[in-house]
């Protein structure tokens, strides 16, 4: 999926819309609350939970006007933190380098979509890399990025593998079913419930192994919802009406994947989905059952998972300046 530009139209309206009003929307006069959320990517079943809300009327009914908008090229957290759109989409590991500067940026993680990490390496099955130790002497697509790189290394190395054996070449990969296929690499980090499933739909046999399973220090949360830090301090029950809302969508998508799904691809302005329609509804009913798991609420953030990732990164240096416990989220806004 294709990170896609706001359009100039779409910014002037975040912007208006940003603009109007401070009192949440069930007030006397009846006027519903502007509030945006930026996605970090083109629309996909992570966000499903919030098109059904929209869909369903579960904004409206909390006094809401919600825009669901695309990101700019410097990505939705600068977008929020700017103060043009109240919340966005983002992940614990991409919001570590907001937090560890000298002036974070202006956000904090006030959900979590999924409760676990879903991410892992998928390889084509049976050629011996279901485990990391198995990448030695194999090809793997990389970002080249940081974390990336220190995680592929720390789940090879525990392993018993030796990282510096692992041919790491460029990420070029468009379909990533197809690549494996075709032989063009050998291993891709992917998100199940997307590239997975797109290879169970493809046809194409697969090893996977999850990162949180090789080391739980890796289960941190990805994706997040983030707010505005001024947005939170001068509307909170705006920000609690609207992840009481976002809260009944993704319950609804649990319990309707189906039709969910269908909410999502009609919901896309994008037109990213067209024509993937029997992917979207089999990644919805996957994830699913990742949105909540185990927890007793939607959107919980476990303090301890959150704080052992960043305690991680910390330890390896892997961000310009330590990032305090309990740094960087909340639990306040969700439904009590």
């Amino acid at each position: 999926m294709k990170l896609l530009k706001c359009t100039a139209a779409a910014l002037v309206l975040l912007l208006a819309a940003s603009a109007c009003g401070t009192k949440p929307g069930t007030a006397g006069d009846g006027a519903l609350t502007p509030v945006s959320i930026c996605l970090e990517w083109t629309p996909n079943t992570n966000h499903t939970g919030l098109y059904a809300a929209q869909a369903l009327g579960y904004f409206q009914e909390a006094g809401l006007e919600v825009s669901i908008v695309q990101p700019p090229e410097d990505g939705a957290s600068a977008l929020c933190a700017a103060g043009r759109a109240e919340l966005a989409i983002t992940a614990q590991d991409t919001l570590a380098a907001a937090l560890a500067r000298e002036e974070p940026l202006e956000i904090t993680a006030v959900a979590a979509i999924l409760q676990h990490d879903t991410s892992g390496i998928l390889s084509r099955a049976g050629e011996g890399m279901g485990s990391p130790k198995g990448l030695e002497g194999r090809t793997y697509s990389t970002y080249n990025g940081l974390i990336e790189l220190a995680m592929m290394e720390q789940v090879v190395t525990a392993a018993g593998g030796d990282f510096s054996k692992v041919n790491l070449v460029p990420y070029t990969i468009n379909d990533e079913a197809g690549a494996l296929r075709e032989g063009l690499t050998d291993a891709i980090w992917v998100y199940y419930g997307w590239g997975g499933v797109s290879a169970e739909q493809a046809g194409v046999e697969t090893d996977f192994f999850y990162f949180k399973d090789i080391d739980p220090v890796f289960d941190f949360y990805t994706p997040i919802i983030v707010a505005n830090h001024t947005f939170l301090a001068q509307q909170p029950e705006t920000a609690r009406a609207f992840l009481a809302a976002a809260a009944k969508g993704y319950a609804y998508a649990i319990e309707h994947p189906e039709e969910a799904a269908q909410m999502l691809i009609e919901g896309d302005s994008t037109g990213s989905l067209s024509g993937s329609e029997e992917l979207v509804t089999a990644s919805q009913k996957w994830i699913a059952g990742q949105y909540q798991a185990e927890a007793e609420q939607w959107g919980y953030i476990d303090p301890a998972r959150w704080n052992a990732f960043y305690q991680w990164l910390n330890e390896n240096k892997l961000v310009e300046q330590a990032i305090a416990e309990n740094a960087g989220f909340t639990n306040d806004y969700l439904p009590q």
